[in-house]
């Protein structure tokens, strides 16, 4: 799934997945967010278009930028920074 990591995975062993799409001003700060806060945890990230499958699209399509966190759907349209890294730090 993922298209381009950052880093290994942290300390957990957590992975961050942001589900995005071409041309989505709003994608792109989440990934800015992401980029840095799991930067700053040493925690493995990556980007997935979601345009580039069916399922993906049909599944995350509407609410884009989508962040997982190890697989299971975490947030969507913008990242709390205080709950991603409340999750990523457990």
């Amino acid at each position: 799934m993922p298209e381009s990591s950052s880093q290994d995975a942290g300390p957990g062993g957590h992975t961050v997945v942001v589900m995005t799409r071409s041309g989505c001003p709003t994608c792109e700060r989440a990934e800015q967010d992401v980029e840095r806060i799991c930067g700053e945890l040493g925690v493995r990230w990556s980007t997935a278009d979601v345009d580039t499958d069916p399922e993906w699209r049909a599944e995350y399509g509407d609410r884009v930028p989508v962040i997982l966190v190890d697989g299971d759907e975490h947030g969507y349209w913008s990242v709390d920074e205080q709950r991603l890294r409340a999750a990523l730090e457990a």
